[in-house]
This record gives structure tokens, C-alpha cells and sequence, in this order.
């Protein structure tokens, strides 16, 4: 399956090591994730060679050619908010992972979209248990 993996960027790349592990996980797990950027520890530098309009329409692209998304919640980020937003428009379920200790939005927490799974999770294992199931349930 095509994954769009949406995580913070500009709003703090400081769970980079978990979003690594989760594209890691997705990939090793015969799943094509195509935002791979997003676990990237050299993204700041490649996008700084982009201009706001061209990272905006690659990940709505990407987005239109995903057949679900999986969102790391933990760190507040609009792009992240923007991109959940935009993917339930599209008729996108997505998956909301957060860890136990972060202070989730209730714009994510409150979503009552069927499409919408929000999940928190302890540890490493618990997300990829948790993944796995989002996805096996779409198959």
C-alpha cells in the first residue's frame, strides 16, 4: 500500500528517531511510503533548496496518490494538522499516533471521522502493533 507518513517538521524535529523507526517499520513491512522525506535527518537541508509553493505541491501529491495516511501527533505542527485535513477530503483514513505524555490537540483527539484513528502508544512495539492493525483492517 502507498502511505503518506506525516510528522513535524518545522514545528520541531525532536521525535525524528521515531519517525525514522515508523518509515523503517512501513517499509520493511512491503509498504511504499511515499512522504519518506519526512524521516529524512538531512531534510532541513534539501528543503531549504525548495521554494513554499514546491514543498506544498509535493505532498499534495503525495497525498493524492496515497491510500492511507499515518500521522505522528506528539509534536503540535500545523503542516501535520494540514495534512490530516486534507487527506480526509480526499476520503483518506488516517492513522493518529501520539505518545503518552504529549498534549495532543482536540482538533485530532475530538475527530469523531469514522476515517480517524487516533492511538497513543508507550513504546516502539506498541506503535508498530498498532500500525499494523490500521492497516490490516483497510485491506
Amino acid at each position: 500500500m502507498k502511505t503518506f507518513l506525516s510528522a513535524s517538521i518545522r514545528g520541531g524535529r525532536n521525535l525524528l528517531p521515531t519517525y525514522i523507526k515508523i518509515h523503517e517499520f512501513l517499509k520493511n513491512e512491503g509498504h511504499e511510503v511515499l512522504s519518506w522525506h519526512v524521516a529524512d535527518p538531512e531534510l532541513e537541508k534539501t528543503e531549504s533548496k525548495m521554494t513554499e509553493q514546491e514543498i506544498f505541491q509535493r505532498d499534495m501529491d503525495f497525498l493524492k496518490n496515497a491510500g492511507s495516511v499515518i500521522a505522528e501527533v506528539s509534536t503540535a505542527s500545523t503542516g501535520v494538522g494540514y495534512e490530516i485535513a486534507s487527506a480526509l477530503q480526499l476520503g483518506l483514513p488516517v492513522l493518529c499516533l501520539y505518545s503518552a505524555d504529549a498534549n495532543v490537540s482536540a482538533m485530532i483527539l475530538g475527530n469523531d471521522n469514522e476515517l480517524v484513528k487516533c492511538k497513543e502508544y508507550a513504546n516502539f512495539q506498541t506503535i508498530e502493533n498498532e500500525i499494523r492493525a490500521f492497516l490490516d483492517e483497510l485491506k
